[in-house]
């Protein structure tokens, strides 16, 4: 099967059962594992953040980011715009302009991304004392 091509639905009896196909993410073939990957990745949610504030030339979001690659931004916004997320908008200009949006589809998933940022910009105090904590107590074995 072709990469980019649909996964099949299960037929029973010539009738599609979207039920023997229901989303299970702790099953490994699950494609929402895939989904998970993605809005996961730190470059995906920042592009998505930054793009919430409305729609973004290429340079303008690699300034936003601090620290992302050229080559990391164009793979995440490449990704995030087959996943129906963002779409790509290209001016007929010299040099040619091309321009980033959140997608509806995309605007839905900031909803879920700002109380995930919010949490991480609160709670970074906590986890910084956990880990020194941690990193201060004397190797035990792991199993």
């Amino acid at each position: 099967m072709h990469k980019n091509a649909p996964l099949p639905q299960q037929v029973t009896a010539g009738i599609p059962a979207p039920h023997l196909n229901a989303p299970d993410v702790f099953a490994a073939l699950c494609p929402t594992r895939q989904i998970l990957d993605r809005i996961g990745d730190k470059w995906t949610v920042l592009v998505v953040q930054v793009l919430d504030e409305g729609p973004m030339r290429f340079n303008g979001l690699k300034r936003r980011i601090s620290g992302v690659s050229q080559k990391m931004l164009a793979q995440t916004l490449r990704h995030l715009e087959r996943d129906g997320l963002v779409s790509r908008r290209v001016f007929p200009t010299t040099p040619v302009t091309v321009e980033y949006a959140l997608t509806p589809l995309g605007q839905t998933l900031v909803g879920a991304l700002t109380p995930l940022i919010a949490w991480s910009e609160g709670r970074i105090g906590d986890v910084t004392a956990a880990r020194a904590v941690f990193d201060a107590r004397e190797p035990v074995g792991w199993t």
